[in-house]
């Protein structure tokens, strides 16, 4: 688990660094900075407890441990992403060429689905989003990764278009960004067979 956290901050860290398209939840987080004014950080918090008390609904049943351990790896991952963007930024990714940016960005989706595939497979604790989309998955998809991403891009998306008709800009959406949409449950689900594959699955409704 610990190990997935730092791999999916490291990955979503290089997505914002590389600033060609982030991961459709940050890019919601970062628009709706710019239409309001409530710092980015502030904003990727209140979103994953938001996905937590969701989380609760979509399980139907109160899992304390479970709310509480996905706050916890918010405040984790929130670390991590700032001090590899910190690092990143030191080394000159900015400044890179566009291509080589673009290809940074889709490395950067590419590790945090790996990442998101093996603290999934852990299941001790996770970010929220990614609870949900494990718990869309298995109590109501069949297990169809692909379209449990797909459903949790839908809220992100209409925060998007809302602060579009406030401020008529759209940011931190690119090719990265339309990467992370394409791609993330199939990443996602081969991640599952080909990345430390003797981790199998262990959904439970409680913790």
């Amino acid at each position: 688990m610990i190990f997935s956290l730092v791999l999916n901050a490291f990955g979503n860290a290089l997505c914002v660094t590389s600033n060609v398209g982030s991961g459709i939840w940050t890019a919601a987080a970062v628009n709706l900075h710019n239409a309001f004014g409530p710092d980015v950080g502030l904003l990727l918090f209140i979103i994953g407890l938001i996905n937590a008390l969701t989380n609760q609904l979509l399980i139907r049943r109160i899992d304390l441990p479970r709310f509480g351990g996905e706050l916890v790896f918010v405040l984790f991952f929130s670390y991590f992403i700032d001090v590899f963007i910190s690092l990143f930024t030191w080394a000159g990714i900015p400044a890179l060429p566009w291509f080589v940016r673009m290809c940074l960005s889709i490395l950067g989706v590419s590790t945090f689905c790996v990442a998101i595939s093996i603290y999934q497979r852990a299941n001790i604790f996770m970010h929220p989003n990614d609870d949900t989309t494990n718990i869309l998955r298995f109590m109501y998809l069949k297990g169809n990764a692909t379209a449990s991403q797909l459903i949790d891009f839908v809220p992100p998306i209409v925060t998007i278009l809302i602060t579009f008709a406030v401020t008529h800009q759209v940011k931190a959406v690119n090719v990265g960004t339309l990467y992370s949409i394409l791609m993330n449950g199939v990443l996602i689900a081969t991640a599952d067979r080909v990345v430390f594959p003797k981790l199998k699955h262990n959904f439970k409704l409680n913790h």
